[in-house]
């Protein structure tokens, strides 16, 4: 019989070549056949950060969402569509490795921290053999665009998604000594009158492209009404300091 291929979830960290692991490098490099997220008419963020990396036989599979934005979370066909799509791609990678095929499947950022690839690493649990390869994640890559120490002491730091309800999201900004938020794109103004509802918006600071040649790191209320995908929020903790 034959050996069945490895499947590899490569973090690549939050966009510089340089950032990846020596591991996630090796692998990329070596990889004859790799998979990779992105929006349909779009290169795809992953796949960009790689470019040049390639060997030149390499095999390239694209998987291209077959919905974003345009259908809301809530709405039971975005569920639909998602599930059907990540059953897809789990056949593809299936069987690449049934065939004794190694698959490297690029992730930003690391895989198992908001990514798509999770998604694929539940349905090919008992399939193929999986391997997760760690990355610097994006928020990383924020506050150290930022120049300040996201916390220090004891300060509690808590991680929220822009999508949450704009209750919650006063209500845990609030709450917490230092503060992450990721998926802003379209709820931007959702966020900016979360955060001024908990008292929070004098030190809120937006991050775009973080660690990417067109980083940009702005005062929440200096910033532009709409944020792109790459954005994250930022509040600094104050804890204790010797």
């Amino acid at each position: 019989m034959t050996q069945r291929g490895i499947i590899h979830g490569v973090g690549l960290g939050p966009g510089a070549q340089d950032l990846m692991s020596v591991r996630a490098d090796r692998l990329v490099r070596e990889a004859r056949h790799i998979a990779f997220f992105r929006k349909a008419g779009k290169p795809g963020q992953a796949r960009r950060i790689i470019d040049g990396m390639l060997r030149a036989d390499a095999i390239e599979f694209a998987m291209e969402y077959p919905v974003t934005t345009e259908i809301p979370t809530s709405d039971p066909r975005y569920a639909d569509r998602l599930c059907g799509f990540y059953a897809d791609c789990t056949a593809h990678l299936a069987a690449l490795s049934a065939a004794g095929e190694d698959i490297v499947v690029l992730c930003e950022g690391d895989p198992f921290f908001y990514g798509s690839f999770m998604h694929l690493h539940s349905r090919l649990a008992g399939i193929a053999p999986v391997r997760v390869v760690p990355g610097i994640t994006g928020m990383s890559g924020a506050w150290t665009a930022s120049g300040t120490p996201i916390t220090w002491g004891e300060d509690v730091l808590t991680v929220l998604t822009a999508t949450m309800p704009e209750d919650e999201l006063t209500r845990r900004i609030g709450d917490t000594d230092a503060l992450v938020v990721m998926k802003i794109g379209r709820h931007l103004a959702k966020l900016r009158r979360a955060v001024a509802a908990a008292g929070r918006d004098d030190s809120a600071w937006l991050v775009e492209y973080a660690a990417m040649p067109d980083q940009r790191v702005t005062r929440l209320a200096d910033a532009n009404a709409i944020a792109p995908y790459f954005s994250i929020l930022l509040i600094h903790g104050q804890g204790r300091r010797p």
